[in-house]
């Protein structure tokens, strides 16, 4: 067998990154804008002159990401990620409209969102009596608008919002979200959608989409961390989650973080500008990739769908016999960065709830990878992974059947 782990004992390898859909590396361009004004003295909301500077930059921000996203500057709401972007946006949608109607305590929400919102709509459940639906997806993770047309058919009296993210942080699958908010706007219902995903790699059009809201963050797209963006129709009642000096259009009050604004509108000027030419690169290496590992390693499956409606820089396998976790070490140890699906509960890996919604059992859920591309993607990173892959899945295997073996004794 091929050793996974060349090199003298003690020597690190080079890393090969293939994990930027967790965090990709800040654009230079970016790091240059923020840079360049982080000795700015002062606060965007003081009168004088420098906080008069301040402002101007923030709202020069706000205009450039505005643009890139398709909407209005009024509709950007600065805040500190992704998470508190869904936060804001279910919870305070949620009881906007349950306090404007008492009726309206029922989220939909599909089965795949990430944890953020997840764990948002739980913890509406448990301690304000929200009623939660969960929406079915298929096989291949896609929530058909026949789905949510269903379930608003039954529920839309009682119904304050829709929540379906724009692309699957796991496997890739991009929703069909012109669709579904089509659905939701027949019912008069706001839909909500984390589009922190697809913010990196998909075009996105926010008049257009139909959505009342769409989270972003700046960690995902080439910007720094810590900055992230709700977009919010100006029309969607919405309550804030932090209260204080009434900046963000009431809705996020505390200081401006100019800084990680300016830097979070250079690198998705940057992203979107660059889109046409990186998604047809990180497609050509998603494929590579993929053809590469059946190759491989043949018993493994690629979960997800597949061409145009996977996102371009997303690859997600399940390795039969292997637990994911040894394949991420075995594959750390080489040199090479990626992610598992599962989450980590008190220190034991618990099988993706998104394999698990598409149907997977809990024993496939577990053995499984995520690779993701980005901007500092390579063809010689694919190919190190796919030199590297089936020393680490033999090794994995059989540290599996040896676990196994143990168990019954």
């Amino acid at each position: 067998m091929k050793s996974a782990f060349p090199g003298p004992v003690g020597a690190v390898p080079k890393t090969v990154y293939l994990d930027h859909a967790a965090t990709t590396p800040m654009f230079p361009s970016a790091v240059e804008a923020m840079t360049a004004v982080l000795g700015t003295a002062g606060n965007a909301s003081s009168l004088h002159g420098s906080g008069r500077a301040a402002r101007r930059l923030l709202e020069e921000a706000r205009e450039s990401i505005a643009a890139d996203l398709g909407a209005r500057p009024s509709e950007v709401i600065f805040t500190s990620g992704g998470t508190e972007s869904d936060n804001l946006a279910v919870k305070g949608i949620y009881r906007a409209r349950r306090d404007a109607d008492p009726r309206r305590t029922r989220i939909l929400v599909g089965a795949i969102e990430h944890h953020a919102v997840l764990d948002t709509v739980e913890w509406l459940e448990r301690y304000e009596g929200a009623r939660v639906t969960l929406l079915e997806v298929d096989a291949e993770g896609v929530l058909s608008p026949r789905t949510l047309r269903a379930a608003l058919a039954e529920y839309a009296d009682e119904t304050a919002l829709v929540t379906v993210m724009w692309a699957n942080n796991e496997v890739g699958t991009i929703e069909p979200i012109g669709e579904l908010a089509a659905v939701a706007q027949e019912f008069d219902i706001p839909m909500h959608s984390d589009a922190v995903q697809a913010g990196a790699q998909l075009p996105i059009d926010f008049a257009g989409s139909g959505l009342a809201a769409a989270s972003f963050t700046g960690h995902k797209v080439g910007g720094p961390h810590g900055v992230g963006v709700l977009l919010l129709g100006r029309q969607v009642p919405c309550v804030p989650l932090l209260h204080g000096g009434g900046h963000e259009r009431d809705l996020r009050s505390g200081t401006s973080d100019v800084p990680g604004a300016v830097g979070l509108a250079a690198a998705l000027r940057q992203t979107v500008e660059e889109m046409p030419t990186r998604t047809a690169e990180l497609t050509r290496l998603r494929e590579e990739m993929i053809a590469g590992v059946r190759a491989a390693v043949p018993d493994a499956v690629l979960n997800g769908p597949t061409g145009e409606r996977r996102l371009p820089g997303n690859v997600h396998f399940t390795f039969p016999g292997c637990e994911g976790d040894s394949l991420l070490m075995l594959l750390d140890a080489a040199g090479i960065e990626c992610s598992t699906g599962s989450a980590c509960n008190a220190g034991v890996a618990a099988p993706s709830h998104v394999l698990l919604a598409m149907g997977s059992d809990a024993r496939r859920a577990r053995g499984s990878l995520r690779f993701s591309l980005g901007h500092t993607s390579t063809r010689a990173d694919v190919e190190t992974l796919l030199d590297t892959l089936p020393a680490v899945v033999e090794r994995a295997k059989a540290a599996g059947l040896a676990g196994a073996k143990g168990g019954t004794r």
